[in-house]
């Protein structure tokens, strides 16, 4: 169902927001253009319109006519599955805190030479409540093909822009303590509602089906289907705190839909940013590193360069927390690979679960009340072939490892 222009989107809501971000209540808005602002199966947990506005303001004793573009991002408010998670499991409490607060203070610790996340111009706190953030496509920035998997150039960008992320909230949360305790939930936590564990284990058991028609694959299918009711308690667990490790704030849903990239005149990346900051959590920095692993690079990159980019990452990760001086010890290469492998069922679940959201091509999109309808679930992106080439290789792995046995 296509996304409808709620009613309160008006002239005088931008103009009201323009008075407050600008700092200019001579502002009178002429006009607004609205669109939305993703396709289908680029944004599950939020309906975002893009807006035009056209503007007048006085300057200098004339009035003069300016344009901007801003992102208006709002708790859905129709009934339904995707509404009731978003709300429940208090994401926009999530996301408000880290654009407000936390992130602002990143950011200012790299001093302008990088950005981690664009700016909030304004927050409304309830009916309903919503962002209005820095439109990133003027500037330019664009979201990379989901479908085709991020090359080794897009992979390192976003790896470096990982690895500073976590190096600045290190430094914010040696400062600043109690940074830690606003981020305790994430995307794996028991006080979600029903419906957030319910989408894990309806995709797992709907995987089960699928693979058990794939060649040589029954016997994972089976294991699989074995361990399907206990996935989200899995992803707990996996991605549980422990305060002996190297702890950083994660991005929490670090995928290829959640960043941006500039491009110079040959088209080639040269900078990368983060969006959607509704899951961030505190923990290990190998939550967002398996999660990127397993859903965002091409699969070429991710068997064949997956030592590199471990290097790239950490190599900022040190370089990053040197320069802000943090207290904190990061860990060695080895130490990241390890802890990596201990908790290799996170990335095996977003292999299981978000991967398909990746590959699913984008007429077959569907959103979160679309997949998990009252007539059943439905995926097309587990009929993908890429994504069936991506199991048929990573499932021996995981059943190597053990992930698959209860």
């Amino acid at each position: 169902m296509a996304l409808e222009t709620p009613t309160w989107l008006n002239l005088c809501f931008m103009e009201k927001i323009l008075h407050k971000s600008e700092k200019d209540n001579s502002i009178q808005v002429i006009d607004i253009f609205i669109k939305p602002a993703t396709n289908k199966g680029d944004n599950y947990a939020s309906d975002m319109l893009r807006v035009s506005v056209e503007y007048s303001r006085n300057q200098n004793g004339c009035k003069i006519k300016e344009n901007i573009s801003v992102i208006v991002k709002f708790e859905p408010t129709t009934e339904g599955v995707r509404t009731t998670l978003i709300t429940q499991a208090r994401l926009f409490d999530t996301e408000i805190a880290m654009m407000t607060d936390t992130l602002n203070k990143m950011n200012k610790l790299l001093n302008s030479k990088y950005c981690l996340g664009g700016k909030v111009l304004d927050v409304q706190e309830h009916n309903p409540r919503l962002l209005v953030l820095e439109d990133l496509a003027p500037i330019g920035y664009r979201m990379a093909c989901r479908q085709s998997g991020l090359d080794l150039i897009h992979s390192i960008l976003a790896l470096h822009g990982l690895a500073r992320f976590h190096a600045t909230s290190v430094a914010i949360c040696e400062k600043e303590p109690k940074q830690k305790q606003r981020y305790l939930r994430g995307m794996f936590c028991h006080g979600h509602p029903p419906e957030l564990s319910g989408y894990f284990i309806l995709s797992t058991t709907h995987l089960a089906r699928e693979m058990a028609n794939w060649p040589g694959m029954k016997k994972y299918a089976d294991k699989i289907a074995k361990i399907a009711d206990n996935i989200y308690q899995m992803g707990i667990d996996a991605a549980k705190y422990c305060e002996d490790d190297f702890n950083v704030i994660n991005h929490g849903d670090c995928w290829v839909n959640n960043m941006m990239f500039r491009y110079d005149n040959d088209g080639k990346p040269i900078d990368h940013i983060f969006v959607d900051f509704q899951l961030c959590v505190y923990g290990s920095p190998v939550i967002d590193l398996l999660y990127f692993f397993s859903t965002s690079p091409s699969l070429n990159v991710i068997e064949n360069q997956k030592n590199l980019l471990c290097n790239e990452y950490i190599d900022t990760l040190v370089t990053t927390m040197k320069q802000l001086g943090c207290k904190t010890q990061p860990p060695t290469l080895e130490e990241l690979k390890a802890a990596m492998k201990r908790r290799a069922v996170y990335g095996m679940i977003a292999t299981f679960t978000i991967l398909p959201l990746a590959l699913v091509d984008k007429k077959e999109a569907k959103d979160l009340d679309e997949i998990m309808n009252k007539e059943g679930y439905t995926n097309p992106g587990y009929e993908n072939e890429i994504y069936k080439k991506a199991l048929m290789e990573r499932m021996p792995i995981y059943d190597e490892w053990g992930l698959l046995d209860i």
